[in-house]
C-alpha cells in the first residue's frame, strides 16, 4: 500500500490477541506504521462476561508488533469515556508527535436476546460503546488532525449488520446502521480538510465475538455447530465465513494513498454475502 510507511494508527479495541483489532494493527505495522494498542485495560471494567482486552493481553499484543519492527504505544481506554479518548490522543501525539490514521473497531455485541426481552441498560450499554465511543473517538482524532494540517484517515469498523438486520441483535444492528450514518456524516465536513472516513462492513468473522454468536444461533435454529457452520458456508459465495486478515487487508488500503479519493463509503467485506 502508498503513502503508509512512517504513519501512525491507533486502534481501538486491539488488545485481543485473535481479534479484529489485532490483525489490522499487524497489518499496518507491516506497512511500516506505528501503531497505537488500545482497550479497557483494567479487568474490573470488563464490559462483558468472559470480555477480553486485560493489561496483560494489550501488552502481549504488542510485544508481537514490536517484534515485527514497528513502535508501538500501549494506551488504556473506554472509549465511553470523553476525558479517557482525550488522553489516548493526547498521548498518540505526546510520543510519536502526530495521528494519521484512527480506527474506531471498539464494540460489544454477544447481548443475544430477543427484542422484547432486551433491557434499556443493555441497549445503552451497546449504543455508548459502539456507536458513541467511536462518535468521541473521532471527534477528538479529527480535532488533532484539522489542527496538524495534513490530513488523515478515520476508518469505522461496521458490520454486515450495519446493512441488514439479524434477530435476536436490535441494539447492535442499530449500533452498525448508525455507524454508517455517522460515516456519512462526518465525511462531508471533514473533506475540506483532507481527512477522509470511510467505514469497513465485514460479515461473519470467528473471534470471540464471533465464537459466541456461532454457538448462539445454532442453538436458536436447533442445529449442531457443525450444521450451523456449514449453512453458514453455504449462503457465502466465496464459500468460507471473513478472516480478520480480510477486514485487516481493507483497512490498510482505506488507510493509503490508493484511497485518498475515496470517502463517506461503507465497503462490504463479506465473501458476497452482502451486496447493498
Amino acid at each position: 500500500m502508498q503513502g503508509l510507511k512512517g504513519k501512525v494508527a491507533i486502534c481501538t479495541g486491539s488488545g485481543r490477541s485473535n481479534g479484529l483489532g489485532a490483525a489490522i494493527l499487524r497489518r499496518l505495522a507491516a506497512e511500516g506504521c506505528a501503531v497505537v494498542v488500545s482497550d479497557l485495560g483494567n479487568p474490573e471494567r470488563m464490559l462483558e462476561e468472559g470480555d477480553i482486552g486485560s493489561t496483560a493481553e494489550m501488552n502481549a499484543v504488542a510485544a508481537e508488533l514490536r517484534s515485527m519492527g514497528a513502535p508501538v504505544l500501549v494506551v488504556p481506554c473506554d472509549v465511553r469515556v470523553e476525558a479517557e479518548v482525550r488522553t489516548l490522543i493526547e498521548r498518540t501525539v505526546a510520543d510519536f508527535g502526530r495521528i494519521d490514521i484512527l480506527v474506531n473497531n471498539a464494540g460489544v455485541g454477544y447481548m443475544m436476546k430477543p427484542f422484547t426481552e432486551s433491557t434499556l441498560e443493555e441497549w445503552q450499554l451497546v449504543l455508548d460503546v459502539n456507536l458513541t465511543g467511536a462518535y468521541l473517538c473521532a471527534k477528538h482524532a479529527a480535532l488533532q488532525m484539522i489542527a496538524a494540517g495534513s490530513g488523515g484517515r478515520i476508518i469505522n469498523i461496521a458490520s454486515q449488520a450495519a446493512k441488514s438486520g439479524f434477530p435476536h441483535l436490535a441494539a447492535y444492528v442499530s449500533s452498525k446502521h448508525g455507524m454508517v450514518g455517522l460515516t456519512r456524516s462526518i465525511a462531508s465536513e471533514l473533506g475540506k480538510h483532507r481527512i477522509t472516513v470511510n467505514a469497513v462492513c465485514p460479515n461473519h468473522v470467528t473471534t470471540g465475538l464471533g465464537a459466541k454468536q456461532n454457538e448462539y444461533y445454532a442453538k436458536l435454529n436447533q442445529q449442531s455447530l457443525d450444521e450451523f457452520l456449514a449453512a453458514m458456508r453455504a449462503r457465502i459465495p466465496l464459500g468460507r465465513p471473513g478472516l480478520p486478515e480480510d477486514t485487516a487487508a481493507a483497512v490498510a488500503f482505506l488507510a493509503s494513498d490508493d484511497a485518498q479519493y475515496i470517502t463517506g463509503e461503507s465497503m462490504n467485506v463479506s465473501g458476497g454475502e452482502e451486496n447493498h
